[in-house]
């Protein structure tokens, strides 16, 4: 397996290997649910990777967990 600041396609692709961690790394650290974990990881790759479009649907999964008050 490849380090974590190795490019690969499935392990560790680029838009997630900004900074000294992954964001999964973050996500199960914190034991954040399936809604602010998904927030957290399109908050996150939004400049390298989808834009206005990621911060979008960062905001869906904040609102789902609004929603049903989780």
């Amino acid at each position: 397996m490849p380090d974590s600041k190795s490019s690969d396609p499935i392990d560790h692709p680029d838009h997630y290997n900004r900074g000294k961690i992954e964001v999964i790394d973050f996500i199960e650290d914190q034991r954040l649910n399936f809604h602010l974990g998904n927030a957290v990881k399109y908050i996150c790759r939004a400049p390298a990777k989808g834009g206005v479009e990621s911060l979008k649907k960062a905001v869906w999964y904040l609102q789902r967990c609004i929603d049903r008050n989780i």
